[in-house]
């Protein structure tokens, strides 16, 4: 699936939609330059969940918990921002497996440097730079679940207003 975000507020309205989609569990990777708008894209998740404070990225913690809802049910929800990570093995160090168990939504950026260390996503998203302006997205299923997910957050995308004509 691609997608293009001319603007912040179409990039938040993505993260919505998948943060709908997903209903509080699954491993999502999020990829692109420094710059290129994850983190933007995890606070429209969190969005979805009903948080309304900041969002930050957990650069130098490496892992920010958010404890949620969504229909009255509990979401655990895992933001983390492996870009300082020095090896995968830290991970095993800071509890990752807990922080990345099943019934957990986990939200990782710059997941490349966990490489070896982190099971496959259930869905990647790359964001990138237009060429002219905006982003663009590009979503992806890796495992059975995604492909679900994946066809949840088409739906969720083609309901949503603020999306309407940013198909790639």
């Amino acid at each position: 699936m691609q997608l293009r975000l001319d603007d912040e507020d179409r990039q938040v309205a993505l993260g919505e939609c998948l943060g709908r989609a997903l209903q509080g569990r699954g491993r999502v990777h999020l990829s692109g330059e420094l710059g290129a708008g994850k983190t933007t894209l995890a606070r429209g998740v969190l969005r979805a969940y009903g948080h309304q404070g900041a969002v930050k990225s957990p650069t130098y913690t490496l892992v920010e918990p958010y404890e949620l809802s969504l229909d009255g049910e509990p979401v655990t929800l895992h933001h983390f921002d492996l870009y300082r990570l020095g090896d995968p093995e830290e991970l095993e160090f800071i509890g990752g497996r807990d922080l990345l168990a099943e019934g957990h939504l986990c939200l990782v950026e710059w997941a490349e440097r966990g490489e070896g260390w982190l099971t496959p996503p259930d869905l990647e998203l790359a964001l990138s730079h237009a060429e002219t302006e905006g982003r663009e997205a590009h979503i992806s299923a890796a495992t059975t679940l995604g492909e679900a997910l994946l066809t949840r957050l088409k739906d969720e995308v083609s309901r949503d207003q603020r999306l309407a004509g940013g198909k790639a």
